[in-house]
């Protein structure tokens, strides 16, 4: 069993900027941000691999968030930047053991989730 614990959520002004960190209690294959907005499905946000070397984005945030991973802290980061109302939703960090260049987005692929952070953006 894998725990995660985000931190970082928060209150923004549009066009600014939040990082979101995620610390796990052990190493996964693959790990990534969801984020749910009320009323909406969860969707995939990112994604990076073990290594570091693959790294996945949803097209509405490419440009403006970066992930990362810290595997000396077992720590996953979201740096977003450029912030829009749009991205008002709570996040949530998620692991999994396994996955393809195919299902990094699926839901599915990730066994493990945290909390959740709220993050609001405002107009």
């Amino acid at each position: 069993q894998v725990q995660l614990a985000e931190s970082g959520g928060g209150l923004v002004q549009a066009g600014g900027s939040l990082r979101l960190s995620c610390v796990a209690s052990a190493r996964t294959a693959i790990m990534g941000w969801f984020r749910q907005a009320p009323g909406k499905e969860r969707e995939f946000v990112a994604a990076i691999t073990w290594s570091g070397a693959s790294t996945y984005y949803a097209d509405f945030v490419k440009g403006r968030f970066t992930i990362s991973r810290d595997n000396a802290k077992n720590t996953l980061n979201l740096q977003m930047n450029s912030l829009k109302p749009e991205d008002t939703a709570v996040y949530y960090c998620a692991a999994g053991q396994s996955y393809s260049t195919s299902s990094y987005a699926n839901r599915r692929t990730y066994v493990y989730w945290g909390q959740g952070t709220q993050v609001t953006v405002s107009s």
